[in-house]
């Protein structure tokens, strides 16, 4: 699957190698500047949830310090705005000044909503002599409805590289206790996961929104298990755990390798697929250990 963009700039971590991303609070300038120690592949400044109303001038106008500040550390910059059709206007036109790398936009259920978006970006990269194209859109789903369209909001712009999944927001649209197993969740995890990959756009699971680590890790474990290559995140101590877990480890790449060798000598011997033990190694499963391998040399994991 391809997850390049034709509004992609040259030099970026394209978006099937980043794993972690981490929502900081939009108007807290240390927390923001100390972020960049995490580990983190994306540092997202967060203008919604995490940055109460009266505050959100003041964190607009970090922007221009922030966002090039990240970029120096070799992260993503990105920022999560409101709906554009609220505050999100303000928002944007704040952020651009500071050159996002992404822009995510909390409870889109619409395609319509990222076509808007889209045009406002285009309108403000060219008011602010930004290379056209440049900035790309995650969309933040929060909703059922927005679950529920999930491929064609990812359609809705060639900007889109990646869709974001939600928790509390999402839990609480469904009516539904939220918890550490996640249990209300399962589907919309999923279903987002599903409509991203046809969509050929990366999905980033929703955060573990507990402060264990053990849980995070489990919860991270649980998305890989689904396909899901990133997750976000919304506190600094879990950003190790995801990039574990969303790394291929050295035991991985060995199984990988194994793979790859038995089926390339049984094609060789002109059989049409490999075994080994009770695994019968097709070429789906060959292509995955490829896939696999070629992530782990591209995120330099030892011995790929």
């Amino acid at each position: 699957m391809s997850l390049a963009s034709p509004h992609r700039v040259a030099g970026r971590r394209r978006p099937a190698l980043r794993r972690s991303w981490l929502f900081c609070p939009g108007a807290d300038r240390e927390a923001l500047l100390a972020a960049r120690s995490c580990g983190a592949d994306i540092l997202i400044q967060e203008l919604e949830d995490f940055t109460p109303p009266e505050r959100r001038p003041e964190a607009r106008a970090l922007a221009v310090e922030i966002y090039p500040a990240w970029r120096a550390a070799g992260i993503l910059a990105a920022v999560r705005i409101n709906p554009i059709e609220s505050e999100g206007h303000a928002d944007l036109a704040a952020a651009m000044r500071g050159a996002p790398d992404i822009v995510l936009m909390s409870k889109v259920a619409e395609p319509a909503q990222v076509a808007a978006l889209d045009e406002e970006v285009s309108r403000l990269e060219e008011r602010l002599g930004l290379p056209a194209g440049a900035t790309e859109l995650a969309p933040n789903i929060e909703s059922a409805r927005g679950i529920m369209q999930t491929y064609a909001i990812a359609k809705a712009s060639p900007r889109v590289t990646s869709v974001v999944g939600s928790t509390e927001d999402l839990a609480a649209d469904l009516n539904a206790p939220r918890s550490k197993a996640g249990a209300e969740l399962a589907y919309a995890r999923q279903r987002l996961h599903l409509e991203c990959t046809a969509a050929q756009v990366l999905s980033v699971d929703c955060p573990y929104t507990f402060t264990d680590l053990r849980g995070c890790e489990a919860d991270a474990r649980h998305a890989r298990a689904l396909g899901y290559a990133a997750k976000s995140a919304v506190d600094p101590t879990h950003v190790a755990a995801i990039n574990r877990v969303m790394t291929p480890s050295a035991e991985e790449v060995r199984e990988a390798r194994s793979v790859v060798e038995a089926f390339e000598a049984a094609r060789a011997a002109g059989r049409e697929r490999a075994r080994r033990g009770d695994l019968l190694i097709e070429v789906p499963a060959y292509f995955s250990a490829k896939r696999l391998l070629a992530r782990a040399t591209a995120l330099r994991v030892e011995g790929a």
